[in-house]
């Protein structure tokens, strides 16, 4: 059998060099490629509809023309062909910008099927630019491609068609004939031709299902390979049950009490600290005290005669830790030390050589921690914060600095379950699902732009009563392509006019700065030195500044539920009322429920799962986080089943498949594509 990667695209008949080139800009080099580079959309022809049934959406129209066309032209170089037309119900205009040759196409009485997405306006129903079918193209689904300048979908539907005609004999599968008739799945030939070219909704939904599968099967099989924990029977031995004592009386020091969440994590992980080799993700919301459990796990690690390394991606964060833990932890015998890329060499030098000798128990720091010459000497426990924004090596890196230590991962970005199942399928998961009492409700207003003299009232009189502020914006500068506020434009509003004359001290803040010109400012905010932050979203994670009450967060539509309940988190951590301002000049539906969600809700779970309900499969939290963003076929609303499914059955399957060679090879061969994709990439 011919090998597909081997193949290069440059070999198919129609692709010449700038072709060759144009394919290359969206990763296509093999013939593998292209039959993987599957379609983000489908033009439904199999079906009619009537105006009304889909109102704001695309569909196939069958009209009978109501009038000749008439063409205006308002500027040079711009034409509008308008004409009317009825589906024997209600009446639409047909619009077409600069493609007044067709107007011959249209005469009264005439027939046509038209495709295209209806508007209802003030002007009544309307299809813009729809597209003209021959009626041998009815009754199927035409594939749309994302594409590059230059190339077409018409030209990548010939490339799949020709591909898929001349080497799909080549694509062999993984699981067996008899695998997969036990698992009701169609072969991988017939998935990878039907997802291209169906003729049924059924057959785009078994070809989907097959390749939902392989999503969940081939990564579980790609974090087997690259889980350095894999081979591993038990981390050291940290037992609860010799030190319960001074963990009660360590608890009881508390000035509150453990919330049952919390209560019900910190069992989960003695437990597997005492009986087996820890690898748990600990979840949950801003503020519902995650810190004070690693604290539990750390001193309990120390307990036992073993040092615990904490990681945190800002030096913001490691010193809020390393505040934290000195704070609640230094009365009771940890020797902790702070490591970060401003420590001096000097100092360095001291901390590297206490670590060495066991005279450092708790080393809490950023990247720094996984330097050349940071050697442990007894390493029980490693903790990672915000752990999504590490690479796998990264992780590993740490890991390896100790004897098999045992693993807590941390993340204050609650994820919803199918999702959780997937990206951490190599990793029990802990949630902290409530928040502790006392914690000051932040009050979620929505406005949009007529309310802005009325924001900056608001503004100053809660800076003049002695608060801050932050202020989060979707850009850095203005963009000529996008009417969307930047750091830069609110800045400017911001150091003139009332805010001015208040003497308002107004900083700007953004990724592109030195990570010392950040650092600095950041001190000087919590200090109390600077009234508002004008930022990007940098600040969304790891700013704990309990006097600033306020965050305001303009063009609020561009972020995810989740990102904007992060920002959210950035205030009401005082004693003052606090207030989350979301600037949203969007009037569509989407981005009205997606308001009302954060208005309703403070439920970073809920938040997560409407979330993802509202925007699908997209860039979830915000931000193309690990892994995530490459799930093409996984419908993370309604696959709930087959992801536990996989999960549960995936040794008993793992095993008949390696016991068919040719299978298992084939399997090797996905795997290999996977984490070259998911992993090496990423980091």
């Amino acid at each position: 059998m011919r090998d597909l990667k081997k193949i290069k695209i440059s070999e198919l008949k129609g692709v010449g060099p700038k072709m060759n080139q144009l394919l290359n800009r969206i990763n296509i080099f093999t013939v593998y490629d292209c039959l993987r580079y599957y379609p983000r959309a489908y033009e439904d022809l199999s079906t009619t509809y009537k105006f009304k049934d889909k109102i704001a959406e695309k569909g196939l129209f069958y009209v009978e023309i109501l009038s000749n066309p008439t063409v205006r032209r308002p500027r040079p170089n711009l034409d509008i062909m308008s004409v009317l037309v009825s589906d024997g119900v209600d009446t639409a205009e047909l619009i077409f910008f600069n493609s007044s040759f067709l107007k011959n196409y249209f005469k009264i009485g005439y027939k046509k099927y038209i495709y295209g997405e209806i508007k209802n306006n003030k002007n009544g129903l309307q299809i813009v630019q729809g597209q003209i079918i021959k009626k041998a193209d009815i009754g199927v689904f035409n594939p749309i491609y994302n594409l590059t300048a230059g190339l077409t979908n018409n030209f990548l539907r010939k490339l799949l068609k020709l591909a898929i005609d001349d080497y799909s004999n080549y694509i062999e599968d993984y699981l067996s004939n008899e695998l997969l008739k036990d698992l009701k799945l169609v072969d991988l030939k017939t998935a990878i031709k039907n997802i291209h070219y169906p003729k049924s909704y059924e057959d785009l939904e078994s070809a989907r299902k097959r390749l939902s599968f392989d999503e969940i099967f081939v990564l579980q099989a790609s974090l087997d390979r690259t889980n350095y924990r894999s081979a591993i029977k038990r981390g050291p031995n940290i037992s609860y049950t010799k030190y319960k004592k001074e963990i009660n009386k360590y608890i009881s020091s508390f000035p509150f009490s453990l919330t049952n969440a919390q209560k019900k994590v910190t069992e989960e992980i003695f437990t597997d600290l005492e009986s087996a080799s820890m690898n748990r993700l600990l979840q949950g919301d801003v503020g519902s005290g995650k810190t004070i459990v690693a604290s539990l796990a750390a001193y309990l690690t120390y307990l036992n005669g073993y040092q615990t390394a904490l990681m945190v991606p800002t030096e913001i964060l490691a010193k809020q830790h390393f505040k934290s833990f000195y704070k609640d932890l230094s009365d009771f015998g940890p020797k902790i030390e702070l490591l970060t890329g401003s420590t001096s060499e000097s100092d360095k030098k001291i901390i590297l050589d206490k670590l060495k000798n066991q005279e450092i128990d708790i080393l809490i720091g950023t990247h720094s921690l996984i330097q050349e010459g940071v050697e442990f000497n007894n390493l029980g426990l490693t903790i990672i914060d915000e752990q999504h924004r590490f690479g796998v090596d990264q992780r590993k890196i740490l890991y390896l600095k100790g004897n098999n230590p045992h693993n807590l991962s941390m993340t204050a970005t609650p994820i919803p379950r199918t999702l959780a199942l997937i990206i951490y399928g190599d990793m029990e998961i802990s949630s902290i699902d409530e928040l502790p009492p006392g914690r000051q409700p932040i009050d979620t207003i929505v406005i949009d732009d007529s309310y802005l003299t009325r924001l900056d009232s608001f503004v100053i009189k809660q800076i003049q009563a002695g608060r801050q502020a932050f202020v989060v914006c979707p850009l850095i500068e203005d963009s000529e392509t996008m009417n969307l506020n930047s750091v830069e434009k609110v800045y400017n509003r911001y150091v003139s006019n009332d805010f001015k004359k208040n003497h308002i001290k107004t900083v700007f803040l953004h990724g592109k700065m030195k990570n010392s010109e950040k650092d600095e400012i950041m001190n000087d905010f919590a200090k109390g030195k600077i009234d508002i932050i004008i930022s990007t979203t940098v600040i969304e994670v790891g700013i704990n500044v309990p006097n600033a009450n306020l965050i305001i967060i303009y063009d609020a539509d561009r972020f995810g539920l989740s990102q904007l309940h992060q920002l959210r988190g950035r205030v009401g951590r005082g004693q003052e009322k606090s207030y989350c301002v979301l600037v949203n000049n969007n009037k569509t539906e989407l981005a009205y429920r997606r308001m009302k969600v954060m208005k309703q809700s403070t439920d970073g779970f809920y938040i997560s799962e409407k979330d993802l309900e509202l925007r699908g499969q997209g860039e979830l939290m915000g931000t193309k986080q690990h892994g995530i963003s490459d799930f093409q076929f996984i419908n993370f609303s309604n696959d709930l089943e087959l992801i536990e499914f996989v999960k549960k059955s995936y040794k008993e399957i793992y095993q008949k498949i390696q016991n068919n060679k040719n299978n298992f090879s084939q399997l090797d061969y996905y795997i290999t594509d996977m984490v070259n994709v998911r992993f090496e990439s990423k980091n």
